[in-house]
This record gives C-alpha cells, sequence and structure tokens, in this order.
C-alpha cells in the first residue's frame, strides 16, 4: 500500500469536515475557551469536523498515527496525519472566510501531501507530492510561487503584529520597513497565497504542528521555501518563515535573526 494519499482520498478528507464546519458556520455557536489567560476559541465545529476526518483515516489506514489539535495523538508510525480541523477559529466565529481544514501527512517526519480546504469559498489547495493545485469555482490550475525580485517589491503576511515583543519586535518591524505591503488576519490562508503567487512573505511565531505541515508540502511543490527561524525544516512548529524565493528567505531571516 503506497504510504502517499490520493488526491481522492484528500477530498473525501476535506469533503466529511466540510460537512461538519459549513452548517455551522455563520450561525449561532456556543464558543468554549481552551486558556484560562487568554482566548484560544474552540466550537462544535472545531470537535466534530476533526472527529469526521479521523474517522475516515482510521477505516482507510487504521496503522497511520495522527496527531489533530483537538483530539491529541492517536498511534505510533512512520507516516503520520496532522490535522487542525479549522485553522482560524478567530475569523470562523467571526463570520470570515479566510479559516481552512488542514490536513497533512508526515512519512519519517517529512510532509509528504497536504490539503488546504476552503469550503465556504470552495477553494482546496492541495498536493501529493508532485506539483501543488488550486480546485475551486475556476476549475484547477497548477500553484507557483512568483519573484518580485526584492524585498521593496514585497507583500508580507503575519498574523497579529502584537505576538511580537521587545527585540522581536523590533526586528519585525525593521522587516515591516523594508516591504512594499503588509496584511494581518489570515492565518493558513496567507500560505496558501504565497503558494498561488499572491503574497510573497510568510511569518508566524509559535506554531504548533497541526498549524503548518499541510502547507509545507504545498509552499514546496509551489517552488517556495519554508523553514524555521534556524533554518530548520519547520514540521516541529516554532516561528515559521515561508518565502517565494531563496534570496527573499535569505534577505529575511538576516533581518529577523539579528
Amino acid at each position: 500500500m503506497s504510504q502517499i494519499p490520493t488526491r481522492e482520498f484528500l477530498f473525501r478528507l476535506a469533503a466529511a469536515a466540510a460537512a461538519e464546519t459549513l452548517p455551522r458556520f455563520r450561525q449561532k455557536l456556543v464558543v468554549d475557551n481552551k486558556i484560562a489567560a487568554d482566548f484560544d476559541p474552540v466550537t462544535e465545529a472545531d470537535r466534530e469536523a476533526e472527529r469526521a476526518i479521523v474517522s475516515l483515516i482510521q477505516t482507510e489506514f487504521p496503522q497511520h498515527a495522527i496527531l489533530g489539535e483537538e483530539f491529541g495523538e492517536h498511534g505510533n508510525d512512520r507516516a503520520r496525519w496532522v490535522i487542525d480541523p479549522i485553522d482560524g477559529t478567530r475569523l470562523f466565529i467571526s463570520g470570515v472566510p479566510a479559516w481552512g481544514t488542514l490536513i497533512g501527512m508526515t512519512y519519517d517526519g517529512v510532509a509528504q501531501a497536504g490539503i488546504m480546504s476552503q469550503p465556504y469559498i470552495g477553494e482546496n489547495f492541495w498536493t501529493v507530492g508532485e506539483g501543488a493545485f488550486l480546485e475551486g469555482p475556476g476549475g484547477q490550475s497548477k500553484l507557483a510561487v512568483r519573484d518580485v525580485g526584492s524585498l521593496a517589491g514585497a507583500t508580507l503576511t503575519t498574523t497579529n503584529p502584537r505576538m511580537f515583543a521587545g527585540k522581536a519586535k523590533e526586528r519585525f518591524e525593521a522587516l515591516e520597513a523594508e516591504v512594499q505591503l503588509t496584511r494581518f488576519g489570515l492565518d493558513c490562508y496567507a500560505f496558501a497565497m504565497l503558494a498561488a503567487g499572491h503574497v510573497d512573505i510568510c511569518f508566524e511565531a509559535g506554531l504548533k504542528p497541526y498549524d503548518i505541515v499541510a502547507l509545507i508540502p504545498l509552499i514546496e511543490q509551489a517552488g517556495g521555501i519554508i523553514t524555521t527561524l534556524s533554518g530548520e525544516r519547520a514540521e516541529n512548529g516554532g516561528d515559521v518563515l515561508a518565502a517565494a524565493t531563496p534570496k527573499l528567505h535569505s534577505q529575511v531571516l538576516e533581518i529577523l535573526n539579528r
């Protein structure tokens, strides 16, 4: 049995999640908070979508390990699924359709396949290791990063500038001063836009594996580069930088690591 899932299976997982998320989107929801000292929301939509994804994986690949944001770790295998049923729950509860369902698979710790599904818009960004693609209302297209040449022409995204403090804040502001445009609050959708050639730099601090694993192969198969700030692979999360070109990636690392 192949260790890499098919496009059809990724889409089955995304559809199962959408069956739980879409009926609850822009509806009245009970929102629970996972962190008493802050606000880390979770809803019934998050939990039921993860249950639906896990059920299908366990039926199709019972030997595979699974890590989900809401229900943690299942099993121990060289093949491992990493799931965020709703990446961008704050966007979800605000009625903004820039959240996504992230489903990725690693083999021996390296991300091999992934899908970022935005079912309200009807977009699926996906890869099974041979190119990355967008399927949506306009049909299918191959994803490819763009090359704007320099920081002066680049678009930078991060979810929230308030995640940076002290020296990190100074370095982020130095980076922001070098680029043409900065946008905030897009979560996983920003990484999809980088793979699609609309954004050039995505930087996020303190990511968990389920925030990033599905997006790593999308960025790489679209021609981009994605690492931690120390230049390591990003499957374990942390402070993660994605850039459209090696030149931009190197320039941003230099600024952020000063």
